[in-house]
């Protein structure tokens, strides 16, 4: 299994975004100025530092991750996935409360689902998308029923392939064996994903005024209330995370 750059199964279960084989999806589907959507939440799938994993407050207050920048970075703990907050802070108290991966590494499937939900503020099964991502992906050793984590692009393929599962609660307890039987609707996916080059291309497509005055993109992270709802990571350690291998990918809603 692979969690570059880091040798080992990740320190923490929750940490299991996998990192591709190949890049030839990010060269062959770039983001460009002609294929940018505007305020859009952004999938990020990135190294995940011990520095992210306590959120400090500012002097005013504003919860920051890694404040002291790049250099400030020490140890790599696994790989995670986030979603990046659009402008206007449409994300809800209660999505932040929903969305909660719990113990397993269903990073992948959560991010893309809260960032679905911002699209059609609809709440969705994120565990139907992290077993299909699994199926999907390029490694045999990921199934639907382990703990196992899976890749930004695999999940983003689902999504415009098949769409997504609306999330109801006499499902809360359904296993995997269970969220096979769901139906997914092309209704709820995306038409196309592409990938982000640059920190610029990441604010461009925010559209968030409140990351351009901090030189920094607000996090949703998906370990419930344990975590702040929205917190802060600097532009330049962005910049760093995607050089290190990163997957920022930038959906088109249907």
């Amino acid at each position: 299994m692979r969690y570059r750059p880091i040798d080992r199964d990740p320190d923490d279960e929750r940490l299991g975004r996998f990192l591709p084989d190949d890049w030839r999806h990010v060269e062959k589907y770039p983001l460009t100025a002609t294929s940018r959507p505007a305020r859009v939440p952004v999938v990020i799938g990135v190294n995940w530092y011990a520095e992210f994993d306590r959120p400090r407050a500012d002097r005013d207050g504003v919860q920051f991750v890694a404040r002291a920048g790049a250099k400030s970075l020490t140890r790599v703990r696994g790989g995670h996935a986030v979603c990046l907050e659009p402008g206007g802070e449409p994300d809800r108290e209660q999505w932040w409360k929903f969305y909660d991966q719990g113990s397993e590494g269903a990073c992948v499937g959560f991010a893309w689902s809260r960032c679905m939900t911002i699209l059609n503020e609809e709440l969705y099964s994120a565990r139907w998308l992290w077993d299909r991502a699994k199926q999907h992906d390029q490694w045999p050793e990921t199934e639907p029923g382990d703990s196992n984590g899976t890749s930004c692009r695999a999940a983003a393929e689902v999504l415009a392939s098949a769409g997504h599962v609306d999330w109801a609660d006499s499902n809360a307890d359904d296993d995997h064996i269970e969220r096979s039987d769901y139906v997914a609707d092309a209704d709820d996916g995306i038409k196309v994903f592409r990938w982000a080059q640059s920190v610029d291309d990441v604010h461009a497509v925010l559209g968030n005024t409140r990351a351009d005055e901090l030189g920094a993109v607000p996090i949703l992270n998906s370990w419930g209330t344990g975590y702040p709802h929205r917190v802060w990571l600097p532009d330049e350690v962005l910049d760093r995370l995607m050089r290190e291998d990163g997957e920022i990918a930038v959906p088109t809603d249907r």
